[in-house]
């Protein structure tokens, strides 16, 4: 199998006792190629105008650590490179970073040239192990000549070389996260870049607005805000933001709490928390505000619904129906029928259920009788459980990346609730936001 299509994560699931295992048994990268990652090497672009040596440095910061965080690649230290960068493949001495002391597998490199009025990358992906391969990756990248635009085609070319190095799985480098923050003096919805950049407030209800979750296709999200219901009363409600209108979109207001949507995977429905008939409980209800459904009826608080996004055809979410006043995990069909408990090896707190993208794993916060609440992940046919925090800090509220490589949660571990991603198997930990207190982020699914 050749490097440019063999590069793909695999999830390597060990069925064995209950007890939590080590991440490394969970999550395993694979090449066929004997190694664990790929060996890239990522040079800087050359920038023949003065104009674009700072944009190339904005460029290629963005663009090595969009690599880095991959979660498939081993990035070849500069230390290592040969003496001469290519900028086009004529340039290219594919045996000179082939061998020792680079011995990368492929090389990604190319020209940045910027103006007053334009920027412009030729990006290349060469396979120096078979130079005898065509280029893997060409394409022009075309922009302002802006540090914000420089950041965007840095992370086309690295979603497109991570597409290329794992069988056309894209990169998650365009993605955007959805939290809220409260720096402006009140909890307003705000999104920014997979990797911190680009912060911007979507909300401005000057309330509490809480709970975001972005739609299927990434054009909405829906949070849970405080607004006057039919009776102009003012309660929890669902709200919905779009992004392409840059507005709220008109959506149905309920008696009681109302809260944690969640969207089906076609976009149609949204789950959510209703007391509006007393107990809180989970209904559905069409995106257009119509066809509203009950689909769960145990006494208690039923809450956090979590569509299974590769069938739509199941949900979990956190119930104390026990009678213990203790929320736990439960699974459904996304009808209300067929419940079932989740068995746990322990006692505790269970909440924020999260779906993996592949439908197989359930990442949640549980908070253990001997410790704190931290992020696990469960094979939901084996409930083989592991554990991806391990501190003294509240970890919550996970989050998965459409990849499936990496969550993102929020954490105490500095003191401030603030917004922190990670590899899926729980390593390479990086704080995203740092201002005021920042909870409860979601993943775009693109």
């Amino acid at each position: 199998m050749k490097p440019t299509t063999a590069f793909l994560i695999t999830v390597v699931l060990f069925l064995g006792s209950a007890h939590p295992a080590a991440a490394q048994d969970w999550f395993k990268t694979g090449t066929g190629l004997g190694v664990t990652k790929a060996r890239v090497a990522a040079p800087d672009l050359a920038a023949p105008a003065a104009a674009g040596q700072p944009l190339e440095k904005t460029f290629h910061d963005v663009l090595w650590s969009d690599l880095e965080f991959s979660g498939i690649l081993d990035l070849v230290s500069p230390s290592f490179y040969p003496t001469q960068i290519p900028s086009q493949p004529s340039e290219l001495h594919a045996q000179e970073w082939s061998a020792a002391p680079a011995s990368a597998y492929m090389v990604a490199y190319g020209t940045l040239n910027a103006d007053a009025s334009s920027l412009a990358v030729a990006g290349y992906l060469s396979d120096v192990n078979n130079p005898a391969a065509p280029v893997a990756l060409q394409k022009i990248y075309r922009g302002s000549p802006t540090d914000a635009d420089a950041r965007h085609l840095a992370h086309q070319f690295a979603d497109d070389i991570i597409s290329r190095l794992s069988g056309g799985l894209p990169g998650i480098a365009q993605t955007q996260i959805a939290y809220v923050s409260g720096k402006t003096g009140n909890k307003e919805i705000w999104a920014m870049d997979y990797d911190g950049g680009n912060q911007h407030q979507l909300s401005h209800l000057k309330s509490i607005s809480l709970t975001p979750r972005w739609s299927p296709d990434a054009s909405r999200v829906a949070f849970t805000c405080y607004a006057p219901n039919r009776n102009g009363v003012t309660s929890a409600q669902i709200c919905i933001y779009s992004s392409a209108s840059n507005r709220l979109i008109a959506f149905p207001r309920f008696r009681g709490t109302n809260s944690s949507p969640a969207w089906s995977p076609d976009g149609q429905q949204i789950a959510f928390m209703s007391s509006q008939n007393g107990d809180p409980d989970i209904y559905t209800i069409g995106t257009d505000g119509t066809h509203i459904h009950r689909i769960t009826f145990a006494p208690g608080v039923n809450t956090s619904p979590a569509w299974n996004p590769k069938t739509g055809k199941e949900m979990v979410f956190v119930s104390d129906r026990g009678g213990d006043g203790v929320p736990v995990l439960y699974q459904m069909n996304s009808d209300g029928t067929n419940v079932a408990k989740i068995q746990l090896p322990d006692m505790g707190y269970v909440i924020d259920p999260a779906w993996s993208p592949n439908g197989q794993l359930i990442a949640f916060s549980w908070r253990r009788p001997s410790g704190n609440y931290d992020i696990y992940v469960m094979d939901i046919v084996s409930h083989q459980l592991v554990e991806l925090t391990k501190d003294e800090a509240r970890n919550e509220r996970p989050s998965w990346a459409p990849d499936g490589r990496h969550l993102v949660f929020e954490s105490t571990r500095t003191g401030t609730r603030q917004i922190w991603s990670m590899l899926a198997d729980g390593s390479e930990p990086r704080q995203l936001t740092f201002e005021g207190q920042s909870e409860s982020p979601n993943w775009s699914p693109r």
